[in-house]
């Protein structure tokens, strides 16, 4: 099937925190947020090139005033402060060891949350780290398709001062069709340090199209 895009505004909007937004229009930023379109999706955060990433998107989670979850390995959890700080920012510990995969596991989350009717929004960085890499890693895109969620692409540009979060698009499983969307989505922005950006491709295997999709 075709990827299928929204158009907002979008339904589910939140109460967000006004000083935090203060501190972003000091600090010469604009954000741009027209809600999400269902309960439970992927918001895919791009480029991730420095720690001040980390700053930004903590000061826009608070002024939009959006609760979203992340991937943490499930060791960083076993440190008492470090852990309760981790669940408070809405760290999910992950075991790569587990014989379903951390995309699996996190597929489950996803018909769990739909099931019980509950809100559930998964945020990430494709690339894994803040240095450039040769391609994406797979996880967001494998999950996003096996779960039949949206996925929302969030641009972090340094070089307008914009975050913007409001494009979202149903994936195909086309891996040529969505890249070409996400690519064009992300043309022209800019990372804090610009020659870190990874470019926009799979590293590794992604889902094939005759792959089930849980509905």
């Amino acid at each position: 099937m075709p990827a299928i895009e929204f158009s907002g505004p979008h339904p589910i909007r939140f109460s967000g925190n006004r000083l935090a937004a203060w501190l972003l229009r000091q600090l010469g930023w604009r954000l741009q947020f027209d809600g999400l379109p269902e309960r439970q999706g992927v918001l895919l955060i791009y480029p991730h090139t420095s720690n001040w990433d980390f700053v930004i998107l903590l000061l826009a989670k608070w002024a939009i005033g959006i609760s979203v979850r992340f991937w943490a390995k499930d060791r960083l959890f076993r440190v008492p402060l470090f852990k309760h700080w981790l669940h408070w920012l809405g760290g999910i510990p992950v075991d790569r060891t587990s014989a379903r995969g951390v995309v699996g596991c996190m597929v489950d989350q996803f018909l769990q949350a739909r099931q019980q009717g509950r809100y559930f929004w998964l945020a990430l960085s494709p690339e894994g780290t803040r240095k450039r890499t040769p391609g994406w890693r797979s996880g967001f895109y494998q999950t996003a398709v096996r779960a039949g969620v949206p996925l929302g692409m969030v641009r972090l540009d340094y070089g307008r001062r914009e975050l913007l979060a409001n494009d979202f698009m149903c994936l195909s499983g086309d891996e040529a069709e969505d890249f070409g969307r996400i690519a064009s989505v992300y043309a022209g922005v800019t990372g804090y340090i610009a020659a870190n950006a990874t470019p926009i491709r799979l590293l590794d295997r992604s889902v094939p199209r005759s792959e089930t999709v849980v509905k």
